[in-house]
């Protein structure tokens, strides 16, 4: 049987590892697939040609990513450049050229993904995307293939390597993140510019894909809430350390009564948690299925390779449906294109957890009583109350609450009258609270 012919648009870090796991498995790949898989045409920019193993085999090289995907001889296009443009219109002629589609972007998908998807249907081809999330780990293929007996409840995952890799260092040797986020990016693990790491935005992209994957929804990345780490102190750390928690960036995506919660913030897990043991650069997704209970994924959520074995997954992949009928393969979403559902996703004002406050208080009587007072009147019930010693020779003493779960607006109109008090410095940190029991 003739090889599959590929089109790889991006000799980056993914496109050479992709390239160089193709080669050095070739023969596994073959056997798996029931035939050869050979990337045929490349385009890219710039590319390190020494870092790559199995360069040469490729046929033609070129900086015309459009000439790849108009090329009549190319079965399947890998697009590796990430971003939004070109990517976009890249794919999009691949698919209307007739050629499926494998993709690492997760911004794509999870902006764009809702038209690619269309597009693709339409024109019966496949666009596979399990590389867009967490790397080498198969999540998308367990919640889309081999959880699709349950209902999914919800999902919650560490999904951003470079925030857990700062949380992790905070933790472990008490350093501040701004220190921590420039180590990370003398390591490679964080950008020049780290916004989309940081601020959430990147694993928001993940959770997007995720949750419309785990509850039969189109993408909604708009919805999707969103805070990043950069307000998170070493004493928060500390002080979710004493009280048996730790601080992770998760991606939460649960189905309730009133709608669907999407949403990406530090949380305090117990550290009893698997995945509150997750550290460094790893990712992890745990999942909760009415069927199965809690499964959990975890891996090298980034990387050269591990990302690769991904894409190179995927090829083979759509390598054996190549000659399938386009009715019958497992559908993008996991859902059937008709059956997906439009479910109200929450506002994070309606959103219900628990939390972790920490306020600096003057240390005298009757101080704590008009803050639980304000709580209690916002229906906010304390788990406990935890008074700590002076930080320094000021007259205020940190005080941390554990609240049971409220609504988040409930919280924030408590917390907007608690820093009006004159007894309160400055602003009151809030961090959310699961138990993922």
């Amino acid at each position: 049987m003739e090889p599959v012919r590929v089109g790889l648009l991006g000799l980056g870090t993914v496109g050479g590892g992709t390239v160089s796991v193709l080669t050095r498995n070739a023969a596994e790949i073959t056997r798996r697939a029931g035939r050869a898989i050979h990337i045929s045409h490349a385009a890219a920019k710039a590319y390190d040609a020494a870092g790559i193993e199995g360069l040469d085999r490729i046929e033609r090289i070129s900086d015309d990513a459009f000439a790849v995907v108009n090329d009549p001889t190319v079965d399947i296009v890998v697009e590796l450049i990430g971003g939004y443009s070109p990517a976009l219109e890249l794919v999009l002629r691949a698919i209307q050229n007739g050629k499926h589609v494998v993709t690492a972007n997760k911004a794509l998908i999870a902006l764009h993904g809702n038209e690619i998807f269309a597009a693709a249907q339409e024109r019966g081809v496949t666009v596979a995307f399990e590389a867009a999330v967490a790397g080498g780990i198969p999540i998308i293929k367990a919640l889309r293939e081999g959880l699709a007996a349950n209902q999914i409840e919800w999902v919650a995952g560490i999904i951003n390597g470079t925030s857990n890799f700062i949380l992790t260092e905070m933790r472990d040797k008490g350093r501040e993140f701004g220190e921590v986020l420039k180590e990370a990016q003398a390591l490679g693990y964080a950008e020049a510019d780290p916004t989309f790491d940081i601020e959430g935005i990147d694993a928001a992209h993940k959770l997007t894909i995720l949750g419309a994957i785990a509850f039969g929804t189109p993408l909604q990345f708009d919805r999707t809430y969103r805070e990043g780490i950069s307000a998170i102190e070493p004493l928060d750390v500390q002080y979710a350390g004493e009280l048996g928690y730790r601080i992770k960036h998760l991606g939460i995506a649960r189905r309730t009564k009133q709608g669907i919660e999407m949403r990406v913030h530090p949380t305090l897990i117990p550290e009893r948690r698997l995945i509150a043991n997750v550290e460094g650069v790893m990712n992890a997704v745990l999942v909760h299925g009415d069927a199965v209970g809690p499964t959990l994924y975890y891996g090298a959520g980034a990387g050269r390779f591990p990302t690769a074995s991904a894409v190179v997954a995927d090829l083979i992949d759509v390598t054996r449906t190549l000659t399938i009928d386009s009715e019958n393969r497992v559908p993008h979403l996991a859902f059937q294109p008709d059956a997906l559902s439009d479910t109200r996703i929450l506002p994070m004002a309606e959103v219900e957890t628990a939390y972790y406050l920490r306020m600096q208080v003057v240390d005298r009587p009757g101080v704590l009583a008009e803050v639980t007072k304000i709580l209690g009147d916002r229906q906010i019930s304390i788990e406990a109350i935890i008074q700590k010693e002076h930080l320094d020779e000021s007259m205020f003493v940190p005080v941390i609450f554990l609240t049971q779960r409220t609504k988040e607006q409930n919280m924030l109109d408590a917390i907007a009258r608690i820093e009006m008090l004159s007894f309160i410095a400055g602003a009151v940190t809030r961090i959310r609270v699961e138990s993922l029991a």
